[in-house]
């Protein structure tokens, strides 16, 4: 198979994500940064939306949805009622830390994008609800808005282009369920922060029931190189519909663990070896890998060996690209006792407003957790895996169906597991006994 060719830093969006520059405008300027932002900020917006739709650029948060579609749907502009870009800086995907070194590292590459978002938009103000843990982050973050604001590309008038853009940051609480984008509005709103049914959608009803659209930090920080280059910079990486660069999370049984801005489809056996100094013991000591944070169904390694990262072929594979967020496991991992923990932390994020949700997840974590203590049945497990198929698409929101992704993907490949343990703590009591 063909190598993929390693980024060049001026192939790069995120220039500074390893933290070694200066975070500060200065330094995002010396790196091309606000470059051309008046030409963007004059040209019509609807010119934007259709090279955004063109690019194919796909939300970077999870769900993979054309960012330019999404984009158009918002009306226009009007006086009664103001539109507003809200950006989810949320992050709450165990495994996933991508826009943490994006808001720590490289903020203005957000605040640009943020710009040229109202603009194209109709927007006047964008929020970005940053998730409460990260302080540090969020602090830096309104220091990059503070220098935008001084260097006149915030405010009133910007560069003299008669656009106006105000950008406010509101920390969360911590709350995983504030990362669906409905639950967000409804927090930044003051409210408890659960879902809202759908329809209407943000764009017609969203923050103060105004026209919103609500992006991941990095779906809009890679707004403004993509209108300033031409498309082919942008979609000679990736394949069809999969294109331009992506951060891959990669975490767990690696030598390197960290950050790291590389093709869309890049082989995930490349990813790992090229990047994150491949798997602890040798790539035959891989058990498992999670490709796309911790709701994402995992792969064998028979299926890392030649899967492709993007959101087609990780779908047609029965899993997804989800943030990106490629936890590897070993051999030497407890395969079960962390794929309990994750069905325990659903169990405890679940906001509890619908019924098969609250009580479903809980009891699923409660199963999970008995069968790989060894106690239980082969029933059992067969109850387990029936139970997420009736959580699985029941809910208002897709919470339950990442809660229950997980465990399915465990029944799929590693079920031998949970029969062992039974029937070694089944043997353990009859010599005892």
């Amino acid at each position: 198979m063909k190598k993929t060719p390693v980024l060049k830093i001026e192939d790069k969006v995120f220039k500074n994500l390893d933290g070694k520059g200066d975070w500060g405008i200065k330094g995002y300027k010396e790196r091309g940064g606000y470059k051309g932002l008046k030409k963007l900020l004059t040209t019509e917006p609807t010119k934007h939306i259709e090279k955004l739709k063109d690019s194919m650029l796909r939300g970077r948060g999870g769900a993979g949805f054309p960012t330019g579609l999404k984009w158009s749907f918002m009306p226009p502009a009007d006086a009664k009622r103001p539109s507003y870009l809200v950006c989810n800086a949320d992050e709450g995907e165990p495994g996933t830390c991508k826009d943490r070194d994006i808001l720590r590292y490289d903020p203005h590459t957000l605040v640009e994008g943020l710009i040229v978002g109202c603009y194209t938009i109709g927007a006047k103000a964008s929020y970005i609800y940053v998730r409460g843990e990260y302080y540090d982050e969020s602090s830096r973050l309104n220091q990059a808005i503070e220098q935008a604001y001084a260097d006149g590309l915030l405010g009133k008038n910007i560069l003299g282009t008669g656009v106006d853009v105000d950008i406010y940051v509101h920390l969360g609480a911590g709350a995983y369920i504030c990362g669906e984008e409905t639950a967000l509005l409804e927090s930044l709103e003051g409210k408890k922060g659960q879902p809202r049914v759908k329809p209407p959608f943000p764009a017609g009803y969203g923050l103060y029931g105004c026209p919103t659209t609500i992006n991941n930090v990095e779906t809009i920080a890679q707004v403004p190189p993509i209108l300033k280059n031409k498309l082919d910079w942008w979609k000679r990486w990736g394949r069809d519909n999969n294109h331009g660069t992506k951060i891959f999370s990669v975490s767990g049984s690696v030598n390197k663990p960290g950050n790291f801005e590389a093709p869309m489809s890049i082989p995930l056996k490349e990813l790992i070896e090229d990047y994150a100094g491949g798997v602890i013991g040798g790539w035959d000591n891989l058990q498992a890998i999670i490709p796309g944070g911790s709701s994402t169904p995992m792969l064998n390694p028979a299926q890392a060996e030649t899967m492709l990262m993007d959101f087609d072929a990780l779908r047609e594979e029965g899993t997804g690209l989800g943030t990106a967020a490629v936890v590897v496991m070993n051999n030497d991992v407890d395969l079960i006792a962390v794929m309990t923990r994750i069905s325990k932390f659903y169990a405890h994020e679940s906001c509890g407003q619908c019924t098969p949700c609250r009580e479903g997840v809980g009891w699923v974590y409660k199963l999970m957790k008995r069968l790989g203590e060894g106690e239980g049945t082969q029933d059992e497990i067969d109850m387990l895996l029936g139970i997420t198929k009736q959580i699985e698409g029941k809910t208002i929101c897709a919470f339950a169906d990442g809660a229950m992704w997980p465990v399915q993907g465990t029944m799929k490949h590693f079920r031998h597991l949970f029969e062992e343990r039974i029937k070694k703590n089944k043997t353990k009591k009859s010599k005892v006994a």
